[in-house]
């Protein structure tokens, strides 16, 4: 079925849900796609999810700044206070992220995923995950396999509890006030997207009561995020 992503869950009944909802809208300065940007938009989607479930939002860090790139992430994070951001970089150049919200806050069991993709049912999904590259066998820490959980989960780049102070002057973007089209606008040929990245790792911590599992799995990706540039400061 065709149907633009808005209007469709705008007219869910009530009683529909999903586990996950996924929204990959065009870049923000292009004309309309702000409207898929805003809190009433991720409200709507959260209505909707089940219990347990989670929206992503995939958002651009080529081609904007600093402003509009607040203004994205404090916006989704009010309606999803418990948001975490997993960026796409490589070499610590900073390029796109994806921002995942949770209907409810719960941690991440990386024994209970690596469970899961060992088994024949998840099989299509451990391969498509390889061949975006979150393969294992590739760690650089000794003779440790990091396996493709700490390879994906080495991603993350921050979360909204610790990005308060640095997204507390942002504009957040609203139906009556499609401000985020402006802003983004304003940076269509700008080239700072690790710059942006700089900014959001300034705030990295690593969330102990989020990612659990094994004492090994833990200190492989504190060691993997390590090396991708994010260091507690």
């Amino acid at each position: 079925m065709y149907d633009d992503g808005r209007h469709y869950v705008h007219t869910l009944p009530a009683d529909a849900k999903f586990d996950v909802i996924t929204s990959d809208p065009i870049d923000p300065w292009v004309k309309g796609s702000a409207a898929l940007n805003t809190v009433e938009y991720y409200e709507m989607c959260k209505r909707h999810l089940k219990p347990g479930g989670v929206m992503s939002l995939w958002m651009p860090l080529y081609e904007s700044n600093i402003a509009s790139a607040k203004s994205l992430i404090a916006t989704f994070f009010q309606v999803f206070p418990n948001g975490i951001i997993f960026s796409n970089d490589q070499n610590y150049e900073g390029y796109d992220a994806v921002l995942l919200g949770q209907a409810d806050a719960s941690e991440i069991n990386m024994d209970r995923l690596q469970e899961m993709l060992n088994r024949s049912e998840y099989q299509p999904v451990a391969q498509s995950l390889s061949d975006v590259g979150f393969t294992t066998g590739n760690s650089t820490l000794g003779n440790y396999d990091q396996g493709i959980v700490v390879n994906l989960l080495a991603t993350f780049a921050g979360r909204a509890s610790n990005l308060k102070t640095w997204t507390q002057n942002a504009q957040i973007n609203r139906d009556k006030d499609l401000r985020l089209q402006y802003l983004a606008g304003m940076y269509f040929n700008s080239y700072i997207s690790t710059k942006i990245l700089e900014s959001i790792l300034t705030y990295y911590e690593f969330p102990e009561e989020l990612f659990v599992g094994s004492d090994e799995q833990v200190w492989l990706l504190k060691q993997a995020l390590a090396q991708s540039g994010r260091r507690e400061k």
